[in-house]
């Protein structure tokens, strides 16, 4: 979305931190707005049809802006739910057996030849397994390289200090495995727009998922998901308003 940042060394931090928040402002009240009369209209078919899967839950928790990790067995399913829309959910997998092969961006991107994520892609390791496969997706456009926000950047982009931030939340889910920031790379974001543009040129604009749109992703092996619902507040990634989405993880039925 142009007009995010105010750029140029004259330019004080100051300066960048009012006009940060005085957009984020305007912008939050336009996006909470279109918000609710967009789940009023289709909120309770899409979360209907979300809430609907061939198999038995394991587990089924609503997680605020902030750190999430689980580990899901080989063939379970974890399916996680844009509650109010916009929300952006920054997304890393590892391979249980063995954190040091996990995601990877680049793999992911050559083998499905797309820099967008939908129904049937995989998500490839540095060794060049399979992890992961999107089973079902009700939005067709997440994005692959846009990153995850930092306090440190987030600094540098708004002058706002100690802004929290998926790369945070990142670090604190991880720590509960043993694992540090050097274990952090590229990440997905899921309900992220980052279009590119013909002449190569990208940012972040308005996200195209609604309330009640969903992922679901297939283990296609023992896995340690890590994410951070994102609560970044200056751009639109999250609405200008970091909202609560739903994580589910279910077992299918026999032969499913």
């Amino acid at each position: 979305m142009a007009g995010i940042l105010l750029e140029g060394d004259h330019v004080t931090d100051d300066e960048r931190a009012a006009h940060a928040r005085a957009l984020a402002t305007k912008e939050r009240e336009k996006s909470m707005s279109r918000a609710a009369e967009v789940k009023a209209r289709v909120g309770a078919q899409k979360l209907g049809k979300a809430l609907q899967f061939p198999g038995t839950a394991l587990s089924d928790r609503v997680v605020e802006p902030g750190p999430f990790s689980c580990k899901l067995a080989k063939g379970d399913h974890l399916r996680i739910i844009d509650l109010e829309g916009q929300q952006a959910v920054d997304f890393l997998v590892y391979d249980a057996a063995n954190d040091e092969n996990r995601y990877n961006a680049a793999n992911t991107i050559k083998i499905n030849r797309s820099v967008y994520i939908g129904k049937g892609f995989r998500l490839i390791s540095d060794l060049g397994d399979v992890l992961m496969t999107i089973i079902e997706d009700t939005v067709g456009h997440h994005d692959t390289i846009g990153g995850c926000c930092s306090t440190e950047v987030n600094y540098m982009r708004y002058g706002i200090k100690d802004t929290p931030s998926c790369r945070t939340n990142f670090i604190s889910a991880l720590r509960a495995h043993g694992m540090d920031p050097r274990d952090i790379p590229a990440n997905i974001n899921f309900f992220m727009n980052v279009p590119v543009r013909p002449d190569g040129s990208t940012e972040i604009v308005d996200g195209l998922s609604e309330p009640g749109d969903y992922v679901d992703l297939r283990a296609e092996k023992d896995v340690l998901v890590v994410i951070s619902n994102c609560p970044q507040q200056y751009n639109p990634c999250s609405g200008w308003n970091p909202t609560p989405i739903r994580v589910i993880e279910w077992h299918p039925q026999p032969g499913r």
